[in-house]
């Protein structure tokens, strides 16, 4: 079936909650699933017809994307799938290493055994999901176990940068976290992010969120040189 129509379906049948909210939902899944790829131009008119709602829902639906970073409004161009430059990303990730990092010695510095227990069952669900090759599943657990380092570490401003800096960075890092190797290596880092932190060891947690970051920029970067053979 049609992504898109499956999309109006489930709109259709949803409908009693908030109509901006639920196709903001339904685009999302779709520039995630790689449906509507980065650079495409979204047509409102024609995704309002499929979805069976007004242009104006469509474009509440949209502003929320564009402030999630997942699109972009290019004046008299229109909405295009947010494209991040080789540059782009590799400055994003260098900053988003330091303060994953910073967050990651955080956590390892508050974390009691609630927050260890709640890291660990985390980690022990991406690791299930790295086991079933099921990449969608793991893109969306690794948010929330990064999210939840967040939570622990309890400092403001670092999480309110990191967020804005994984909203630039995320469909870049949705397509990398695919096939067993990479989500391997990646269950591998946060493995020792987390020991790091139920250990309470803030050295050695600032270093473990540093290397995970910057060993996905590397594994990043030759993804794309093997794209451009």
């Amino acid at each position: 079936m049609d992504p898109v129509l499956e999309s109006a379906n489930i709109i259709t049948e949803r409908k009693a909650s908030s109509l901006t909210t639920i196709v903001a939902e339904e685009l999302e899944k779709l520039i995630l699933s790689g449906y509507l790829k980065p650079g495409e131009r979204l047509n409102e008119m024609r995704l309002a017809e499929k979805f069976n709602v007004s242009r104006g829902i469509v474009r509440e639906a949209r502003r929320g994307l564009e402030r999630a970073g997942l699109v972009n409004s290019l004046p008299n161009r229109g909405v295009f799938v947010k494209k991040v430059t080789r540059e782009e990303y590799v400055e994003n990730s260098e900053v988003r290493a330091l303060i994953t990092a910073f967050l990651c010695g955080k956590a390892a510095e508050n974390a009691g055994n609630k927050e260890k227990k709640e890291l660990e069952k985390k980690l022990a669900e991406m690791g299930q999901a790295a086991a079933r090759d099921d990449a969608d599943a793991y893109f969306h657990l690794n948010l929330a176990f990064h999210e939840y380092i967040l939570k622990t570490a309890n400092h403001q401003r670092a999480s309110a940068i990191y967020r804005d800096l994984v909203k630039d960075s995320l469909l870049a890092r949705k397509y990398l976290l695919q096939g067993a190797v990479v989500m391997s290596k990646s269950h591998e880092e946060h493995t020792e992010i987390v020991d790091a932190i139920v250990a309470n060891d803030k050295a050695r947690a600032y270093q473990a969120g540093l290397e995970h970051t910057s060993k996905g920029l590397a594994r990043w970067l030759e993804r794309q040189a093997e794209a451009e053979e």
